[in-house]
């Protein structure tokens, strides 16, 4: 057993912070002319692009009637316009017009949140504006780098964020999970290293002298036509607060030198993910599979996609599994092995980051009493 003492796998440890930086949509799903709904963090979100093609996110409930912004139209250049009565928000969250009056009540506004564009993706900061911070989002470069190619989906996971995180963060899992696809006997029978920083922990994993399992061995002989043989294979973890996770992940003709960094005989991946929670239950996951090899065969990028969707399937099903099973048993902690160091000390670092800004909060609220007594 590994015992990481307070922060580690708890299942009533559903919760997230809120000072960070989670994407909402992949850029090509945000046009001029329409609205579409996020939930992140708890916060509904209209999420439409101005004329230009600046991101913007509002707050879903117009400061009226609290009606959904996401169900009205977009009028004039980057203005939204409600539903129920008509009242406009511009991207600021600013009420512009406002039916059958001219004055507009000065406290008439949405709110707006930071926004950007980067890796394919948009990303919202829900939490305090002031701290939202670009440098902070987490580095998926390959996603749009002229080096590597690669497609992928969005799954609406219907279990907490944080068993998501879990799943990444263990490849065990695929010995029983995915034994038809890329599970092995070797994958838990491996050694591996754990090692973290303030936000961030990497998990490294390496088998020598092994059979590819089928994934694998259809991705050598894709590159390598007529490959057999034994390969090294590799899986290399890495996790970037809040919600992502990077896996580099290979497998190469053994003995080439892949494990002393030449991966020349072999093909390499890199599987991307990033996982927004809606609420304590239920989650956002995008994800992406990239490739090093054969940049341009669309066939490839295509085969890559959809047979990591039906990987990842197997994956849905088994979280939604469990969180019925969270549910119907509340008070059940989750017992650690091994295994688990990783995704334990991603839940520390996700704890740490949750109980800040509890205290900063607290603090904010102490001020301001102290300032009224006083």
């Amino acid at each position: 057993m590994t015992d990481l003492g307070p922060g580690g796998a708890t299942a009533k440890n559903m919760a997230f912070p809120l000072n960070a930086w989670y994407a909402v949509s992949w850029d090509h799903e945000l046009t001029t002319g329409g609205l579409i709904s996020r939930t992140v963090a708890g916060k509904p979100l209209a999420l439409y692009r101005t004329a230009d093609g600046r991101p913007v996110a509002l707050a879903d409930a117009c400061w009226h009637r609290l009606a959904p912004l996401s169900k009205g139209k977009r009028v004039g250049v980057d203005e939204v316009q409600c539903p129920y009565h008509g009242l406009r928000y511009n991207s600021a969250g600013r009420c512009t017009s406002m039916p059958a009056q001219d004055t507009i009540n000065p406290s008439a506004m949405v709110s707006s949140y930071p926004v950007e564009q980067r890796y394919r993706y948009v990303w919202v900061w829900p939490g305090d504006p002031t701290l939202a911070d670009p440098t902070l989002i987490p580095d998926m470069f390959q996603m749009d780098s002229l080096e590597w190619a690669g497609d992928g989906r969005t799954i609406d996971v219907q279990a907490n964020w944080q068993l998501v995180l879990d799943n990444l963060m263990d490849l065990t899992h695929e010995e029983f999970v995915h034994s038809s696809t890329i599970g092995q006997d070797e994958l838990s029978e491996s050694d591996f290293e754990v090692t973290h920083d303030e936000r961030t922990v990497t998990v490294t994993r390496w088998m020598h002298d092994i059979d590819a399992p089928p994934f694998w061995r259809k991705n050598m002989n894709d590159r390598f036509p007529g490959f057999c043989g034994k390969v090294d294979r590799w899986q290399i973890i890495e996790f970037q607060a809040p919600g992502t996770i990077r896996i580099d992940v290979g497998v190469a003709k053994a003995g080439t030198g892949a494990p002393d960094g030449d991966r020349s005989q072999g093909v390499n991946g890199f599987v991307m993910n990033t996982i927004t929670p809606v609420d304590e239950r239920t989650a956002l996951y995008f994800w992406a599979f990239m490739r090093n090899y054969r940049l341009e065969s669309q066939t490839i990028t295509t085969q890559l996609r959809d047979g990591v969707h039906g990987v990842f399937g197997e994956d849905e099903a088994m979280l939604t599994a469990q969180q019925i099973a969270i549910d119907a048993n509340p008070d059940h902690e989750f017992y650690n092995l091994n295994i688990d160091a990783g995704g334990m000390w991603v839940r520390r670092i996700i704890q740490r980051m949750i109980e800040s800004e509890r205290t900063s909060t607290a603090n904010v609220d102490t001020f301001a009493i102290d300032r009224v007594v006083n």
